[in-house]
């Protein structure tokens, strides 16, 4: 009988840092990212499989990337999803970008995800999106003939469960970072506006006209949302109470998460329930479109008189501003499409 000193070598992954733009750098905090979910090569590389593998449906048809797709900032184009079977939702995809810096952690339109990782671990159980189990799930991919190798690389275990697949898949989401518009490059001093744009960026700044900020930030929030929960005066009976729907409190009914503005030339239609076809539709709405209810946002001070009444100039301006913080190196980033 001999005794091996060969030892077993245990592969270790690689730390991967967020590549953090400098805008972001120099007007918000460091990103979000949990001590127990760190970014590495091998876990963003296995939650971007994951991202575009239609294994995690009930009938391996919808993948998330079928609802989030790349050339639309990772939404679609339909007012409403096709799910699994033809099955849609009653909600507009929200695009997914710059995901690492939402403060409050609470995701989807209403808020009822509290962390990145769940919001992934939702739609795989929502019978109108992917309408499958987890059990079912974690035994796909377990007699998957890649899957266990590349948990076992990216989390140092083969054994596969809906955990270490939502970390994954949050890994590779926090990457999705545009930062590149013509908007970030003016600010940087690398181009400049036009006589509208510029005119745009002052309406939206001015509480007597635009008064856009408030919900959306500045020139010195390169998120351009303030992750809070507003009712934008859609309507004078709440039927979709969104955010009231989670906390149970009245006040709250009505109210849906501020959309980031980056993008715009892409995630069309607008609204979390896709009501508005287009930018001027949404312009429209807060020009002379806004309808009184009871939890109005008091943002929306102009609501007695239907909104703030641009001029069909200030109108066209404010949407040529607006259609400065669209990032095209964001929608044909290599890094991004199906693996």
């Amino acid at each position: 009988m001999s005794c091996s000193n060969e030892k077993i070598e245990t592969y270790v992954s690689k730390p991967s840092l967020l590549q953090i733009p400098k805008l972001f750098e120099d007007n918000i905090l460091a990103p979000v990212i949990p001590n127990n979910n760190l970014q590495t090569i091998e876990g963003i590389s296995l939650g971007k499989k994951l991202f575009f593998d239609p294994i995690l449906s009930a009938n391996n048809t919808q993948a998330c990337a079928d609802c989030h797709a790349l050339e639309n900032a990772f939404t679609d184009t339909d007012r409403f999803s096709d799910g699994i079977n033809g099955a849609f939702g009653k909600r507009n995809s929200m695009p997914l970008f710059n995901l690492a810096w939402n403060y409050d952690e609470k995701f989807f339109w209403d808020g009822r995800s509290f962390s990145l990782e769940h919001q992934a671990f939702l739609p795989v159980t929502d019978p109108n999106e992917m309408g499958s189990t987890w059990i079912q799930v974690e035994e796909k991919l377990q007699q998957h003939p890649e899957y266990p190798e590349l948990f076992q690389q990216a989390f140092g275990t083969s054994t596969i469960d809906s955990t270490l697949v939502t970390k994954a898949i949050a890994q590779f989401e926090r990457t999705l970072i545009s930062s590149n518009s013509k908007f970030d490059k003016y600010l940087l001093g690398e181009t400049s506006l036009t006589a509208e744009e510029l005119n745009g960026f002052n309406i939206f700044m001015d509480e007597t006209r635009g008064d856009c900020f408030h919900c959306h930030g500045s020139d010195k929030n390169p998120l351009w949302t303030d992750n809070i929960f507003h009712n934008n005066g859609l309507d004078t009976v709440i039927t979709d109470l969104g955010l009231g729907a989670i906390t149970g409190d009245p006040a709250d009914n009505g109210k849906f998460k501020s959309p980031s503005l980056r993008n715009l030339a892409f995630t069309a239609p607008y609204m979390h329930d896709g009501r508005f076809k287009t930018l001027n539709d949404v312009i429209n709405h807060y020009s002379e479109g806004l309808k009184n209810s009871t939890t109005i946002d008091p943002l929306m001070k102009k609501v007695a008189q239907g909104g703030v009444h641009l001029t069909p100039q200030d109108k066209a301006d404010l949407k040529a501003f607006l259609l400065t913080l669209s990032d095209y190196e964001f929608i044909n980033n290599l890094n991004f499409i199906k693996p």
